[in-house]
């Protein structure tokens, strides 16, 4: 059974900085799509980052260049390092994995979600 467990997140203070990390210690990541998804209050689901051997990397431009999407293989764990957090980025975030591009196919498995709040 895959269990992705999910760590950080918190408040943040805007221009601040919160790393996310998302394991699953049964399995290596090797040759699996992974990526970042949230849900703000009022608005849609969004898979702002997400990273596959065959696509490659895709940030949306609401993230791009503050957010950045890695992984540690071995450990089955992927990150997301977020800076210059905004007041637009308050949001559930989860992680998720599969065996396609997260993005287009949607997602094998999800985290339980992580909530990040930015205020001053």
């Amino acid at each position: 059974q895959v269990n992705l467990v999910q760590t950080g997140g918190g408040s943040a203070q805007p221009g601040g900085t919160l790393t996310l990390s998302c394991a699953d210690s049964e399995e290596p990541l090797e040759h699996l799509a992974i990526g970042w998804f949230r849900l703000a209050l009022g608005k849609e689901r969004e898979g702002f980052s997400c990273e596959s051997e065959s696509d490659g990397l895709y940030s949306a431009d609401s993230v791009k260049v503050r957010f950045t999407i890695y992984r540690d293989n071995p450990k089955g764990t992927l990150y997301l390092q977020m800076n210059s957090l905004k007041p637009e980025d308050p949001a559930v975030y989860y992680c998720a994995k599969g065996l396609r591009t997260v993005a287009d196919y949607g997602p094998d498995y999800w985290g339980k979600g992580t909530l990040v709040t930015v205020s001053s």
